[in-house]
Order: C-alpha cells, then sequence, then structure tokens
C-alpha cells in the first residue's frame, strides 16, 4: 500500500472475513495468487504490482480483469531486501487467458 501512496494513489484498506473467497469472487486465477488483492476502478490488482503498471492500466483500460504478480518476489515493490529477481506482471481476463503485461527486475 505504502508504494502506491507514494506514486501518488490513493489507498482504501479494508478487512475482508475470507481473502480466499474474495479472490474466488474477482475472478482471479489460483496460480496468480498472492498476499494482496485489490480492486483499483473495477480492475483486480493482485501481490506486489509496481504503481508505474496500476497507472498505464488505468490510463490504457485494457479489457481485462486485471493484474497480478504471484508469490512475493524479490525486489518487487514491498519486497526489497533480498537480492532481486525477475519477475513478471501477469494480466488476466473472464475467460482465463493469462498473459505478461510487463517485465521486471535483473
Amino acid at each position: 500500500m505504502v508504494h502506491l501512496q507514494q506514486h501518488g494513489l490513493e489507498v482504501n484498506a479494508t478487512d475482508v472475513p475470507s481473502v480466499v473467497g474474495l479472490k474466488q469472487r474477482v475472478g482471479l486465477p489460483r496460480r496468480l495468487a498472492s498476499c494482496h488483492t485489490a480492486i483499483v476502478e473495477g480492475y483486480v490488482v493482485e501481490g506486489h504490482v509496481p504503481a508505474a503498471d496500476v497507472k498505464r492500466l488505468l490510463a490504457e483500460r485494457p479489457d481485462i480483469v486485471g493484474l497480478a504478480v504471484p508469490g512475493m518476489p524479490a525486489g518487487s515493490p514491498g519486497m526489497e531486501g533480498p537480492p532481486p529477481v525477475a519477475y513478471n506482471v501477469y494480466a488476466f481476463d473472464e475467460a482465463g487467458n493469462i498473459e505478461v503485461f510487463s517485465s521486471h527486475g535483473p
């Protein structure tokens, strides 16, 4: 959340009784699951997605459900410290299609 706020995005956190239930309701493919789930202007943003990708998503408004960074890759926003690794941000749609939206890291 702090990363998004530092890049000018407003963040409102809400506790939910079941994050697993929320992930299912919003159509997140299980293989893209991570630790955080957000709804940003109707899009799902899962995991440690860089603010630049969220801003690009909102500027381009593609016909997708959302973006996801599965797991918690070192070097992604909020996961600084260990040596960074290369990771992808994936776009996913209602039909279950998954494609690379952007790539980051070494």
